[in-house]
């Protein structure tokens, strides 16, 4: 008799804390019947060519790794889907701080200043933040310097280090603005880098999502509807499963969606990042 298929997760190993998450995790699907593994990758390329590949069934993928998944696919005849996602992925801002009290007062004020972001593939902390000055009308690179902070890249600003760096920039007065998402602008003041009321919002982005749980169209459909209805049912009240969501930073799974891409699919084509099948094409990427 054949052995019952096991379905394979690739995730990115941006934090010593992956290997725990998903450890818990994984005990937590065997227990509910579902026959899982994981692989853990170093940057998220890596990781999108393996899904491509049929290497994993499902990648827990960045927002610039779903974009990249969608192009690949596509140039090769196959759809993707997004499974699931946490419900803190849904409907983020990215904003644009300032000194408060200092001399840029609105956006128009960039110009000829220094504008901190984050690493190089971060969405949340580079492209879309530029992109977003950019329909202001001012030109990353022309109209202002960009300074870049590329911690850890190839891990799409999963780890906010980069950041982190250009908060503390800001801080310095180093730099006139700094891009970080708005999660991280409360995670920094909490921590004491930015004090309250040092800075201000010169400008915000859209709201888009972060990460999802991407599958292929040829991915094993049973199994990946028994990894999602696990997935829906996890409870933070679950003392078993408690800790991981937390470490995860979760509190509820949702269905997946794909419409909140739009802005950053277009901040891509913008920078260059990917062409559009997926292919690398930002200049001075490392991985």
């Amino acid at each position: 008799m054949a052995e019952a298929r096991t379905l394979v997760l690739g995730a990115v190993a941006y934090d010593p804390k992956v290997v725990t998450i998903w450890e818990g995790f994984t005990a937590w699907f065997v227990r509910g019947g579902l026959r899982f593994d994981y692989v853990l990758y170093s940057n998220y390329e890596r990781l999108v060519e393996a899904l491509l590949a049929g290497q994993v069934d499902v990648a827990w993928n960045s927002p610039l790794a779903w974009v990249r998944a969608r192009r690949l696919a596509a140039a090769r005849g196959l759809g993707v889907r997004a499974v699931a996602m946490r419900d803190a992925d849904c409907d983020l801002r990215s904003l644009v701080l300032v000194l408060a009290g200092g001399p840029v007062a609105e956006v128009a004020d960039l110009r000829g200043r220094v504008v901190a972001v984050g690493a190089l593939d971060s969405p949340q902390a580079t492209l879309l933040p530029l992109a977003h000055l950019s329909a202001a009308g001012l030109e990353p690179g022309r109209d202002f310097e960009v300074r870049r902070h590329d911690v850890l890249a190839g891990k799409h600003g999963d780890h906010v280090g980069g950041e982190r760096d250009a908060a503390r920039a800001l801080a310095a007065g180093e730099v006139d603005a700094a891009c970080l998402l708005e999660g991280s602008h409360r995670r920094f003041v909490a921590e004491g880098l930015l004090a309250p009321g040092r800075t201000r919002v010169l400008t915000a982005t859209g709201r888009f999502d972060h990460c999802n749980f991407t599958v292929t169209d040829a991915a094993p459909a049973i199994l990946v509807e028994r990894f999602r209805q696990l997935l829906l049912a996890m409870s933070p009240d679950d003392p078993e499963v408690a800790p991981l969501l937390e470490l995860e930073g979760v509190r509820a799974w949702l269905p997946g969606r794909s419409d909140g891409y739009t802005a950053l699919e277009a901040a891509v084509d913008q920078a260059g990042f990917y062409d559009a099948a997926g292919r690398l094409t930002a200049a001075g990427y490392p991985p």
